[in-house]
């Protein structure tokens, strides 16, 4: 049974489980899916009675189920990244590693270029600066689209909510221009 926890999955596997999460938590509960309104809930758990108005409602009612969710996907992760741990390298295809290779990128351990993903280029400067502005965006635009990639795209594309179209191009878009304009200028 490890075994089988260690290996990849199929995209037929994998993406059909995360796609029975939405009319799950629709059946179940009554629940959307999306994980970005947790800041929200976090913040509201830490500051009951003072900050903003906006952080001030009952966060246990509207949120706890989706911090406990957001919690589970973290220890989730730490438990496949370390009991579940594959020891085989990563396939990455050589298309993908030319094109890295090409943006002076060298050193994979994993999914992620080791140039880019580690302390000292964390802790530098400019990795201090990426990481605040980045998550900044990242807030803002989860702000400004009323919800995140996976709400928008796995709640509100299978509902046919009309904001979550224009909101999964833009992702689209911005996914685009992040890995071929962005991307290349951060590695400069």
């Amino acid at each position: 049974m490890m075994e089988f926890l260690s290996r990849p999955w199929p995209w037929y596997v994998a993406g059909p489980l995360v796609g029975l999460m939405v009319p799950l938590l629709l059946v179940l509960g009554n629940k959307l899916f999306g994980i970005s309104s947790n800041l929200r809930h976090a913040c509201a758990a830490v500051l009951p009675t003072r900050g903003l108005a906006y952080f001030r409602y009952d966060w246990r009612r509207e949120g706890g189920w989706n911090l406990a969710l957001a919690l589970g996907i973290i220890g989730g992760g730490l438990l496949a990244g370390t009991a579940l741990r594959n020891p085989q390298p990563v396939a990455i295809s050589a298309a993908t590693v030319a094109d890295l290779q090409r943006l002076g990128l060298h050193d994979f351990r994993g999914l992620v270029p080791a140039e880019l993903f580690n302390w000292s280029a964390l802790l530098s400067g400019r990795g201090l600066a990426l990481l605040v502005g980045g998550g900044f965006l990242v807030g803002f635009g989860t702000a400004y689209a009323g919800g995140c990639t996976s709400g928008h795209a796995l709640t509100g594309v299978a509902d046919l909510q009309k904001p979550s179209m224009p909101a999964m191009a833009a992702f689209f878009v911005g996914g685009i221009i992040g890995t071929w304009v962005l991307l290349p200028l951060i590695l400069a």
